[in-house]
């Protein structure tokens, strides 16, 4: 199992995808037509459906991106140490939202 998950750090630390997405450019993304036309499209695609449990879900992908580029977020670990009186906050915050996930998937029939 660790052969597995170190595998995957690897990957990870090669594609230096945490380095990518901590320097998106939030306002250059949102006014590039590239990426809003479609993102509209979703969107009013899942307006027109009905789709509010989806419409949910993109809300909390955008949120949980968001709030992972906050100064909070960056300052969870100072040095090598992780800072337990920030953590726990995150830590209640990401039951909430995985709750929230749990009772829209298998908590209600539509």
């Amino acid at each position: 199992m660790s052969g597995i998950w170190e595998n995957i750090i690897s990957f990870i630390e090669s594609t230096h995808l945490p380095e990518q997405i901590k320097e998106v450019d939030f306002i250059g993304l949102f006014t590039n037509p590239w990426f809003l036309v479609p993102f509209i499209a979703l969107v009013g695609y899942l307006l027109f459906k009905q789709k509010w449990r989806d419409i949910i879900f993109v809300i909390i992908f955008i949120g949980i991106w968001y709030a992972s580029g906050t100064e909070y977020m960056q300052t969870l670990v100072v040095g090598e140490e992780l800072q337990v009186n920030k953590v726990l906050p995150v830590l209640f915050g990401g039951a909430v939202v995985l709750g929230i996930v749990i009772y829209l998937l298998f908590g209600r029939s539509d």
